[in-house]
């Protein structure tokens, strides 16, 4: 189930974060002074392939596969990326993330469902 991070590092000049986390998700999202929702990145599939799906207001849609930076044979680990990478599977990452996401507001939850659902096939 996701649970909200206390304490997340806000960065000078960018909207208010927020992340919530699980086993299976990682769930950031944006939001102007008076709460609005301005952005999300959905991270799932952390145990076989993270994928990242983003949406931006104003801007839409990006999906990549995250580079955890440890393929690297003889050096050192590096910092985990975002590359293109695929389609975004609607029909499995939704339903997932209706289960996990139980503990939200139900506001914050059915915006980012709906978001979801808006993702743009073919």
């Amino acid at each position: 189930m996701l649970r909200e991070l206390a304490n997340v590092r806000q960065v000078e000049g960018e909207p208010r974060r927020r992340w919530f986390s699980d086993e299976r998700l990682d769930l950031v999202v944006w939001q102007d002074p008076g709460g609005e929702i301005i952005g999300f990145q959905l991270c799932y599939d952390k145990q076989r392939g993270e994928h990242a799906l983003t949406w931006m207001a104003g801007l839409g849609f990006s999906h990549e596969r995250v580079d955890n930076g440890e393929n690297r044979p003889g050096r050192y680990k590096a910092a985990p990326i975002l590359v293109e990478d695929g389609t975004f599977n609607m029909e499995e990452v939704a339903p997932d993330f209706l289960a996990h996401s139980e503990s939200l507001e139900k506001g914050l939850r059915d915006f980012i469902y709906k978001k979801l659902l808006e993702y743009p096939m073919g």
